[in-house]
This record gives C-alpha cells, sequence and structure tokens, in this order.
C-alpha cells in the first residue's frame, strides 16, 4: 500500500492567507507569515543585508535555512511578495526542549507593526515545536531592540529572563562586541497561543 503523495502548493499560492500561518498589519497592507521557501532565501539575503548591525551570511546560508529548517523560521511577506520579515532558528539537539533564535529582522516597511514579536510567536505555536519550553538567543550588550523585543517576551509569556557573556570579544575575533545568551522559559506554548492577534 503506497503513501498518497501530499498535494502541491504552487509557490505563488503560498502567501495567501489561507497558507499562511498569519496575517498581521493592516487591512490595506496586510502580511502574511509563513514557513519559508527556496523562493525567499534571496529576499531574506537581501532583507539581512538592508537590516544593520545584523550579521549578513551567504545567499547560501540563507536558502538552507528556508529549505532545511523551514519549520523552525518564518518568513513574513506583504502583497507584493517582498520579503519584509525573517526570524531563523532551530531546536537544540542536546536540549530538544530549547528553541535557539538565530535572527530577527524586520525591514523598513514594516517597522512599528509588532512584526519581529508576532514571527517569533508564530514559530513557538506550531506543532513542531510543542515541546519546547525554552527559548534561547544572543544578544550583543548595546542592541537595545532585541533586549526590548526579548524582554516583552518574557514578560508576554509570564516566564523567566536570564542572561550571561557567552562568547567574549576575543573569541569573536577582537572585532565583534561580545554576545550575551539569552534565556526565556520556562513557559508553555498553550500560554503563547492565548496571546495571538494582540
Amino acid at each position: 500500500m503506497t503513501t498518497p503523495t501530499p498535494p502541491f502548493t504552487p509557490s505563488a499560492d503560498l502567501v495567501r492567507p489561507t497558507v499562511a500561518d498569519a496575517v498581521v498589519g493592516h487591512a490595506e497592507t496586510p502580511l502574511f507569515i509563513r514557513k519559508p521557501n527556496a523562493e525567499d532565501g534571496w529576499g531574506v539575503y537581501e532583507l539581512i543585508k538592508s537590516c544593520p548591525p545584523l550579521d549578513v551570511n551567504s545567499a547560501y546560508a540563507y536558502l538552507l535555512l528556508a529549505t532545511q529548517f523551514r519549520d523552525t523560521c518564518a518568513v513574513a511577506i506583504n502583497e507584493e511578495h517582498e520579503v519584509v520579515g525573517f526570524v531563523s532558528g532551530y531546536v537544540k539537539d542536546n536540549a530538544p526542549d530549547t528553541y535557539f533564535l538565530w535572527q530577527v529582522a524586520v525591514g523598513e516597511k514594516a517597522r512599528g507593526t509588532g512584526l519581529a514579536r508576532r514571527l517569533v510567536e508564530a514559530i513557538m505555536t506550531r506543532p513542531e515545536l510543542q515541546e519546547v519550553h525554552h527559548l534561547e538567543t544572543t544578544i550583543t550588550p548595546d542592541n537595545q531592540a532585541s533586549w526590548g523585543l526579548f524582554r516583552r517576551l518574557a514578560a508576554r509569556w509570564q516566564a523567566p529572563l536570564n542572561s550571561r557573556e557567552y562568547f567574549s570579544t576575543e573569541q569573536l575575533g577582537g572585532e565583534h562586541d561580545p554576545e550575551n545568551l539569552v534565556r526565556i522559559g520556562p513557559f508553555q506554548t498553550g500560554t503563547i497561543a492565548g496571546y495571538q492577534g494582540d
């Protein structure tokens, strides 16, 4: 007995509300949050380049994230099919209850909409992450936007936030600010789901 092949979804249909995880923004300028795919790779690369001080990796790296790690990443697309937001991360092999968030990027056209938080919460409420109860990331000491985002997430999820130095300037080659490891949790994904739409 053969397993039925799931129906193919054309890439042009992937931004439609019926396929998107969430639709956010204003009615006249909706943004569609969904899992990325190979066609998003270059758009993600261009988005990261437009969001200093984020470290820019290769277009190939973003293609890998958009395909091999799509269940734990999210993109936000506008009606022009432009990538205006991206979150990348993965569930840690040695700690399957922990999601490590690598990068958050929101383009200029989508700033002020709460998109970064909505992207993170869209990932955290997926069925693939139902056993995850901690979120980790690294933040440089002077990145106030990122500190603000993760403090808001901890408060919304009613979970403690702890941090410590993780990578020193010396470990990063002497030309990069140190990175602090930030950990939120424990939390329940059901609690996060309850905040969707706020």
